[in-house]
């Protein structure tokens, strides 16, 4: 009953000493015994799109990381010369952070942003002019490059959401522009300080939510119970560091709302909004954090949560003036109906690896898919459905793997008793062997995502209770001991060491450079052109 490609639960127990707890052991002894229900096979692609190989066009992609090389993958594979842009001051360690699923993933070349729009532009313009490429689009890669691909696309003249509203991403903007039309929107307060939000402190009800207003990924998010822990969260905050590179210069201070956390995602091309799935967070406290991801659910697009999702959420990104590209909208749904939680003008995250998923519940399409669309196929991305269909064509949803421990990782043993799971569809993970690990508090220290899938309910719960149980019994890795996991911790940061050097020596070997050399005589400095290949000490 289990997929040849995947070892049987029987193989695993052996071949790990059976060191996993007695009731897993047991549970996985019966499964291989008794199971009689198989996981949902993928569905098919709504097309099948040929790459042109000799496709005479690029795309502009503004710092690509998790979905975003996804998004950036699928264009690859239809054909087009990918262009990436960095934005200033994009985090050196994210540059790397690249799905699994992505291995492939090439680009022609890769641009820094120039210190105007202007230069930046050029910069790019050159090496599509180098190449005889046409450049037909701009896109945003990431929350971070969400600025850089407004105003880029604006000024190349290509599909854009623009820059009349120069700061969109601002959570404080967000709110403030949603009131204006009408829509329940949050009280708030945000500031360069702690006496500029002091007062909404001192006078709103306890708990409440205190954030950077360009937060991603709950990085930097927490419920403040007491002034007291509010107060020390604003200034830990305007000191901080943030996940994607860059110093959190603004705080945003926010009434608490009750209930319980959605997701809609959308695609949109000129203004039609087209929703491409809706999900409700599974969060729970955990490791001393207020809001861990434990996954996602599907919800069910006649529901009548969705009914009041779908109108609000498109209200929403009329308020904020995105009329193009994809977003991923967060909200509470209070006993007085949806409320913005955040609105994110770039694919939904968690390195895309929702989308076989997603393909399975709509017969064939995702977010990623309908993105793509939207920027290169026109014609193609107004045949997509308004909304998900009602029923699903599957039933399935994506896990969150959760730390309780911390140490230098030496085998995955629980990986593998995952991947043998009846309803296993994907694992997408960043940890191996000589990862460090640490609690789980937020989106950057979870131990990886999966995707499951089965037709029968009972199987699918039975499914994730084994997965919790791996996590509650520290069973899912196999650690060193201290002495041993620092020098591990060492080998393998010497490694990621040598890896960004030999980099950096390919990046400056594939271009040619221009050196000044300063001559001792008069002072004068002449420039030299030095072609591809050259050492120079």
């Amino acid at each position: 009953v289990f997929d040849h490609r995947k070892p049987k639960a029987t193989d695993l127990l052996s071949a790990n000493n059976n060191k996993v707890s007695p009731l897993l052991s047991i549970h996985l002894l019966l499964l291989t015994k008794t199971v009689s229900y198989l996981p949902f096979k993928m569905a098919p692609r709504t097309r099948s799109v040929s790459p042109v190989f000799d496709r005479k066009e690029a795309v502009v992609v503004c710092t690509p990381y998790s979905t975003g090389c996804c998004m950036a993958l699928e264009m690859q594979q239809r054909g087009y010369n990918l262009l990436v842009c960095w934005n200033k001051g994009f985090s050196e360690v994210m540059k790397t952070h690249v799905p699994d699923s992505c291995s492939s993933l090439k680009y022609a070349a890769e641009v820094d942003e120039r210190e105007s729009l202007a230069e930046t532009a050029a910069a790019l313009q050159e090496v599509a002019d180098a190449n005889g490429w046409a450049i037909v689009s701009v896109v945003c890669g990431g929350e971070a490059g969400v600025d850089l691909a407004d105003a880029l696309s604006e000024y190349m003249g290509v599909l854009t959401n623009g820059t009349e509203i120069a700061n969109r991403r601002d959570k404080k903007v967000q709110q403030e522009l949603v009131r204006a039309t009408g829509l329940r929107a949050v009280r708030q307060s945000a500031g360069r300080s702690l006496e500029e939000v002091q007062a909404f402190l001192e006078t709103e009800q306890y708990p409440l939510i205190v954030k950077p207003v360009d937060s991603a990924g709950s990085d930097g998010v927490k419920l403040c119970r007491t002034y007291e822990e509010a107060k020390d969260h604003v200034l830990s905050l305007l000191v901080y560091e943030k996940v994607n590179g860059g110093v959190c210069s603004e705080v945003v201070c926010q009434e608490f709302l009750q209930g319980k956390e959605y997701v809609v995602d959308q695609c949109s091309r000129d203004g039609v909004h087209k929703t491409v799935m809706l999900w409700v967070y599974d969060k729970h406290p955990a490791n001393g954090a207020d809001f861990v991801y434990y996954g996602m659910i599907p919800v069910d697009s006649e529901s009548p949560e969705a009914k009041l999702l779908i109108p609000y959420a498109r209200g929403v990104l009329d308020a904020l003036g995105i009329q193009n590209g994809p977003s991923h909208g967060e909200f509470i749904m209070t006993a007085t109906g949806p409320a913005l939680v955040e609105m994110n003008v770039r694919a939904h995250g968690k390195d895309g690896y929702w989308q076989s998923l997603c393909r399975a519940l709509t017969g064939g399409y995702n977010q990623v898919d309908a993105a793509v669309d939207c920027y290169l196929d026109p014609e193609n991305f107004m045949c997509y459905p308004d909304k998900p269909p009602s029923p699903f064509k599957a039933a399935g949803r994506c896990v969150d793997l959760v730390s309780y421990t911390s140490g230098i990782v030496k085998s995955c043993p629980g990986y593998d008793i995952i991947r043998s799971l009846p309803s296993f569809v994907c694992l997408e993970t960043h940890i191996k062997q000589g990862s460090k690990i640490s609690p789980t508090i937020d989106l950057a220290t979870d131990n990886g995502c999966l995707v499951l899938m089965n037709k029968e309910q009972e199987a699918l719960d039975r499914d994730v209770a084994i997965i919790r149980q791996l996590e509650t019994d520290r069973a899912m890795f196999e650690l060193y001991d201290n002495t041993v996991g620092e020098q591990a911790q060492e080998v393998q940061e010497e490694d990621a060491e040598d890896k960004e050097w030999e980099q950096r020596r390919q990046q400056l070997l594939s271009k040619p450079c221009s050196l000044e050399f300063a001559t001792p005589n008069d002072g004068a400095y002449s420039n030299q052109f030095v072609s591809p290949g050259t050492i120079m000490e």
